[in-house]
């Protein structure tokens, strides 16, 4: 329950950064869920804005409450986004995708003037790897990928649903969740996970987040990357 109060506090200082006429990244997660709720409840007092949502899933919850969307299509720029993350390191790269919705969180966050990541004070680690680094690949690669991610160094398995079935992507991809164990160097883990043909996108972060906001003992802190 105090994770659960801690992502609403966040969620609401994150809405701080949305003003009028503004185009919004909608992030993914649970967090973000929240972040999308209260900016509903912004939208029907009278706030105007356009969504660009991360996900099948919040684009779903923004049309039910009644935030508008568009796309790339019209917008090729967003003046902020607000997003959740499953880590966060002092440097304020992330790891996300937890919820399986990387790729289209990261082609969000590229767009966006300003990220802003909304957390519980679960989610600050010293060093990112705690969480496994979730790799999004095309099936004809999987193993192939699966075993050069291994040579890394990593634990690697197929992400499955809860029938026990490969977990599959908006856009169709698997995903392999990697335990790195400490990441010491995420940039270079980032690129070199990057170049491997096969790999769609990765859930590492790195240099993208201008704004983290965690809640813990009933205040927000900010952090902002150097």
């Amino acid at each position: 329950m105090a994770n659960d109060s801690e992502k609403e506090m966040a969620a609401r200082a994150g809405l701080k950064y949305v003003h009028d006429g503004q185009i919004i990244g909608l992030g993914s997660g649970s967090t973000a869920t929240i972040a999308i709720r209260l900016l509903a409840e912004r939208v029907r007092d009278g706030l105007t804005i356009r969504g660009i949502p991360s996900s099948v899933q919040s684009r779903d919850l923004a049309l039910q409450l009644g935030i508008p969307l568009t796309t790339f299509d019209e917008y090729q720029q967003i003046d902020v986004t607000i997003d959740g993350a499953d880590e966060f390191d002092p440097a304020l790269n992330l790891i996300k995708g937890g919820g399986g919705a990387m790729l289209r969180e990261k082609v969000v966050a590229s767009a966006s003037k300003q990220l802003v990541i909304v957390t519980d004070s679960s989610k600050q680690v010293p060093v990112l790897g705690r969480f496994p680094l979730p790799v999004e690949v095309i099936g004809f690669a999987e193993p192939l990928v699966a075993k050069k991610i291994s040579d890394l160094g990593a634990s690697v398995a197929r992400r499955c649903d809860s029938s026990g079935k490969p977990y599959t992507t908006d856009e169709g991809h698997h995903i392999l969740d990697c335990r790195f164990g400490e990441i010491s160097d995420p940039p270079t883990l980032s690129r070199n996970l990057s170049e491997m043909p096969g790999v769609v996108e990765h859930g590492m972060f790195v240099g993208m987040a201008n704004v983290v906001l965690m809640a813990k003992a009933g205040a927000v802190e900010e952090f902002r990357r150097a």
